[in-house]
């Protein structure tokens, strides 16, 4: 099977090319590199069956013809992070919205499955913790750039469901919750990899807020296996599902963990949202998926822990950033 993955460089679809390359799927990588990396692809990057195409999801020449060429379509190809979004929100609703609208034509066009990734964004400030595919969606006010990203996954998901009911388009969505690992970088927000470069250079880790809101953060290799696993279900087809672990933490229990592993004297600071993210950002207290769908469907269950997560994420930091394992996990 020939497959296109658009974000293919970007930290998800690396982990999704390599592993479709493993299975022994011919993998075309789709990016345009703002987010994305090319390091990202250095362990695989010379295999017969990949390749790697330099340009955009909005691109609807480009995207068609590749389409027209590909087997199956694993749409990832979005603005990234906090960060990047309240930087850069007009960019990151077009690319968002106009780039499913343009896969999900070329795939309706041509007859090919799509595997469309929204986000536990979409949940905005629910309370009703575990989130459930079914749950009502609260959402902030729209001057709050913090919830564009969240409406624009919303739209990618009704399209996606626009295409499936009207055109008969097979397709799948999926919603990653926090997903996290090696080749992570914090550049855009991202907490653990922020976490874990500070605390190993003894560095104040940032704790925004009172530290009290709680996450749950995903294994990469748990998000692509599971994607993988709805991918290949038929009767997935038309539905929406979580995708990640439930494993809760609040981000100061995350920080306090992650201080221990790496054997830091680092203190830990916190800091102001509106200090970081200006008037523009609103959080929310408990993020925690309902996996009883997709366990449902094809049996998913997470099989990493988030001390595992942790312990491969602080190994691979330590290696790109030179250093020796802390002497905890060089025991370990």
């Amino acid at each position: 099977m020939r497959v296109l993955v658009t974000g293919g460089a970007g930290f998800i679809g690396s982990h999704l090319s390599e592993k479709l390359i493993q299975q022994g799927s011919e993998v075309w990588a789709l990016d345009d590199l703002s987010t994305g990396r090319l390091e990202n692809l250095r362990s695989f990057e010379r295999h017969p069956h990949f390749r790697f195409l330099e340009g955009s999801v909005t691109d609807s020449a480009l995207v068609n013809g590749l389409v027209a060429q590909c087997d199956r379509v694993y749409h990832l190809a979005a603005a990234v992070g906090v960060k990047y979004v309240l930087e850069n929100p007009l960019r990151s609703l077009i690319t968002n919205i106009r780039g499913t609208e343009v896969i999900l034509e070329a795939c309706a066009e041509h007859g090919r499955k799509a595997m469309v990734f929204s986000s536990s964004e979409v949940y905005g400030k629910g309370v009703s913790v575990p989130f459930s595919e079914d749950d009502d969606r609260v959402m902030g006010p729209t001057h709050k750039l913090r919830w564009s990203y969240a409406c624009g996954k919303a739209v990618d998901e009704s399209l996606a469901q626009a295409y499936w009911q009207q055109r008969q388009l097979p397709v799948v969505i999926v919603r990653c919750f926090n997903t996290c690992g090696p080749r992570q970088t914090g550049s855009y927000g991202m907490v653990i990899p922020n976490m874990i470069v500070r605390a190993l250079r003894d560095e104040p880790i940032l704790v925004f807020g009172d530290g009290k809101q709680s996450r749950c953060f995903s294994a990469v290799s748990d998000v692509v296996r599971g994607v993988l696993m709805l991918a290949d279900c038929k009767a997935a087809e038309g539905e929406v599902f979580n995708v990640g672990s439930d494993e809760e933490v609040t981000v100061l229990e995350l920080a306090e963990r992650i201080r221990r592993m790496c054997d830091s004297r680092s203190p830990i600071e916190f800091v102001a949202y509106e200090k970081v993210y200006g008037s523009s950002f609103e959080d929310m207290r408990r993020r925690v998926p309902d996996l009883t769908k997709i366990g449902r469907f094809v049996g998913f269950r997470p099989q990493s822990s988030l001390q595992q997560l942790l312990e491969i994420t602080i190994r691979d930091t330590c290696e790109r950033m030179g250093l020796a394992y802390p002497v905890g996990l060089a025991a370990a």
